[in-house]
């Protein structure tokens, strides 16, 4: 069993993804810890959110380091962070980073892999694609990075419907609250080695 998880977190926007494990880590569900967090956008909610839960936060970005993989593994390694978490991250990871973390870099993406995935399919643009292929059952998918876009191995998904009712918006935060579960159930079973990463 492993019971050493120890997280570190690249996030852009809000983070409310990163708080939902974070929550989880409070109230005891999940046995991990939160090392730090990084955002390339100075910003972002998500700082705001670790420094509230006294996590150390930081601003990484081409603004402010020439070398920002240097400086997120250089971070990372200073807390001890043995599995990296995308949550919101909009930035390729380096296969330097990837590597440096024997592959356990984890993301999660607001469809069902490997449909609707690829380079453009991020945020409300994934749901409008599902929306405007007819698909009638959407979700969330927990995989592995690869330096190619979303398509590392997947780890756990979630299913959502898709009701004729429903516009992009309606169906993101449909599926945002199946990622909080999802997110957080697949770390448990990273914990417990139900998942072997």
């Amino acid at each position: 069993m492993n019971n050493n998880l120890i997280l570190g977190f690249l996030c852009s926007h809000g983070g409310s993804n990163m708080q939902a494990i974070i929550d989880n880590i409070k109230n005891g569900k999940l046995n991990a810890k939160a090392g730090a967090v990084i955002s390339n956008n100075s910003d972002a909610f998500a700082l705001k959110r670790a420094e509230k839960e006294n996590i150390p936060a930081y601003h990484i970005s081409n603004k402010t380091h020439d070398d920002v993989d240097a400086e997120i593994i250089n971070i990372f390694d200073k807390y001890n962070v043995n599995t990296v978490i995308l949550a919101g991250y909009m930035k390729i990871v380096s296969k330097r980073i990837i590597e440096h973390y024997n592959g356990r870099v984890l993301n999660i993406h607001p469809a069902l892999l490997p449909k609707f995935g690829g380079e453009g399919m991020y945020g409300i643009n994934v749901h409008k694609a599902v929306i405007l292929s007819g698909a009638k059952v959407s979700g969330a998918t927990i995989h592995l990075v690869t330096p190619n876009y979303d398509d590392g191995r997947i780890l756990n998904q979630m299913e959502v419907p898709v009701y004729t009712s429903d516009t992009p918006q309606i169906l993101a935060d449909r599926v945002l609250e199946t990622e909080h579960i999802l997110y957080s159930d697949t770390l448990i079973k990273i914990a417990n080695g139900d998942i072997k990463i």
